[in-house]
């Protein structure tokens, strides 16, 4: 028997809202560590990041910000993408040769936990 691997969506972030930019960092986007919890997204995870605002569509990696603090900073080359107050949606894959249960969220417009979404979407 043949195995196929897949690039399978694991974790989303839904909605969120950019708080801040530094293009002078190294690279990244920084997280709420409560919705990184939440989803199952580890520190230096490779995260897709698409603007629900401008079409921006890139890859980088997480950062962990504070518990609670509802940060969402662009940094790096991200931040020139995606402007504060851009909504995004931000998720990550795991390679596998089977069906995965992804952990995808809402938040609201301080990018606080809403509720869980069922397969993606409402």
């Amino acid at each position: 028997m043949k195995l196929t691997m897949r690039w399978v969506l694991r974790s989303k972030i839904h909605q969120a809202r950019v708080t801040d930019g530094n293009v002078d960092y190294i690279g990244s986007i920084t997280v709420d560590s409560d919705l990184l919890d939440r989803t199952g997204l580890w520190p230096n995870d490779q995260v897709q990041v698409v603007s629900n605002t401008s079409g921006a569509n890139f890859i980088t990696y997480v950062i962990p910000a504070p518990a609670g603090s509802g940060e969402i900073c662009m940094n790096g080359a991200a931040a020139l993408y995606c402007q504060p107050g851009e909504e995004i949606i931000i998720m990550g894959y795991e390679l596998t040769d089977r069906p995965l249960t992804a952990q995808v969220i809402l938040v609201d417009d301080r990018n606080r936990f809403v509720r869980y979404l069922e397969g993606g979407h409402d």
